[in-house]
């Protein structure tokens, strides 16, 4: 999760305002870039425990050994509990300690990989000498809730307390879920609302392609991604597949709407977070909530409005894919992969919009709902999601192949997606690939999974 915004930038006046800083975000098609973010559980490799924040091995001790390879830290308080670069690159803690990298903004896919290699290789040399290890996947494995130690940032206090009011699964989300998303760029309102559309559509088929969370404290789940199962009984004020994103005049207007309506957690000033959770956006614009009737919103506290809405597909100034787990490091790359090839060139949008238009709010669910079970076996529509996934790397495949953005070797983008055509081919995702082996040569041991799906 970002790091707030400070409490800087323009008063708000009205939600005219609102909605322009969204329209703010449309950039010509040379200035779309690619952001790739994913996480990943560090944990002791004495015992496969998770890193708490002290101690040795520890998250501190990750985060300062990670400094000699030019990052700055970013304190609250006392404690580290981010490091940054001047090119836009960050480490950031989620709430139980997984160790995300939000990575520049890049222009290939190609650069984006290098950028991960590069972050997994400092992470590893760190991790070697301090006695830990990193793993990726959708979902810790192993840990219980209770063996999860907090980092020490504000915001996850708040987060803490509100989530179990809401739904059964925040606290899991919180602690012990992991996942890879792209973040891309829109040109204009109409390119928004097409991008938005098409994504939030085929999200459900990236949940299925990167499936890759099997087990829950040890044992098999009936999931292939319980990291997505959990993110359904979350809570249902500020996640889902955004239904009214299909509606006729959906725009940067009705988003602003729909934000706005999502409950806040937090203002944060001067360094502090101040509990509002549950509280209206509407009447702190007003001036009607007394635990801050003393600020003034600006539009920094809006930013951090735009982050707390947690859809399949979220949109600030740019657009972020969010229902992939984390995984092997063939997949994130593979993940901008994807999505770049679907939504960065126009023909394999139109595409990929033909593929799903027609698709109703109904079937649009079902997905939803089914995916995190049975991944590729779903059946839909006659068919199966495996069906349906064949088709949609095609068309992503085609459009990378337009860009034609090429390696230091002549190579395409379409490499990159050489990880999901290995699925689709077998049939099996990481997930049941996983399970195949719990079942058989790791001969039900769940210590095999650090052993063999680590960094």
């Amino acid at each position: 999760m970002a790091a707030p915004s400070q409490s800087g930038g323009e008063p708000i006046t009205g939600k005219a305002q609102l909605v322009e800083y969204l329209e703010g975000g449309c950039k010509p098609r040379e200035q779309w870039r690619i952001g790739t973010e994913h996480e990943k559980f560090a944990y002791d490799l004495g015992d496969f425990s998770r890193l708490k924040y002290d101690g040795s091995p520890g998250i501190a001790a990750l985060l300062e050994g990670l400094m000699r390879f030019d990052w700055e830290p970013v304190r609250e308080g006392e404690n580290v509990i981010a490091l940054r670069k001047p090119d836009g690159a960050s480490v950031s803690l989620e709430p139980g300690g997984q160790f995300e990298l939000s990575g520049a903004m890049l222009e290939t896919i190609h650069q984006t990989c290098n950028e991960v290699h590069t972050h997994l290789d400092e992470v590893k040399t760190v991790c070697e000498e301090i006695g830990a290890g990193v793993l990726g996947l959708g979902f810790d494995p192993q840990s219980r809730r209770e063996d999860v130690g907090w980092m020490p940032k504000g915001r996850y206090k708040i987060m803490r307390e509100y989530m179990p009011k809401k739904g059964n699964h925040g606290l899991d989300m919180m602690l012990r879920s992991c996942t890879v998303q792209v973040n891309l760029d829109y040109a204009s309102e109409a390119d928004m609302v097409q991008k938005m559309r098409v994504s939030l559509a085929l999200q459900p088929i990236a949940t299925a392609l990167f499936a890759n969370s099997p087990f829950v404290e040890g044992k098999p789940c009936g999931y292939e991604s319980f990291r997505s199962f959990v993110w359904t009984d979350t809570d249902p004020d500020r996640t889902g597949m955004l239904p009214f994103v299909f509606d006729e005049g959906f725009g940067f207007e009705a988003h602003t709407d729909y934000v706005l309506d999502v409950p806040m957690y937090f203002v944060y000033r001067n360094g502090e977070y101040i509990d509002v959770s549950g509280e209206s956006f509407h009447d702190f614009m007003a001036g009607k909530l007394p635990q801050v009737a003393s600020i003034t919103p600006m539009m920094a506290d809006w930013e951090d409005q735009l982050t707390l809405p947690f859809p399949e597909v979220r949109l600030k100034r740019f657009l972020e894919m969010r229902g992939a787990d984390g995984g092997p490091w063939r997949s994130l790359c593979a993940l901008p992969a994807l999505w770049v090839g679907l939504l960065y060139d126009q023909t394999a949008l139109d595409a990929a919009w033909d593929l799903c238009r027609d698709w109703s709010e109904e079937e649009r669910q079902y997905l939803r709902d089914e995916t995190p079970k049975t991944a590729l076996d779903t059946p839909f529509r006659g068919r199966t999601v495996l069906d349906v996934s064949r088709e949609v790397l095609e068309i992503a495949e085609a459009g990378l192949k337009r860009r034609g953005q090429m390696n230091g070797i002549g190579e395409d983008e379409t490499i990159f997606l050489s990880e999901l055509k290995e699925i689709v081919g077998s049939g099996k995702t990481r997930a049941r690939q996983m399970l195949d082996a719990y079942e058989s040569r790791w001969d039900g041991d769940i210590n095999r999974v650090f052993m063999e799906m680590s960094y």
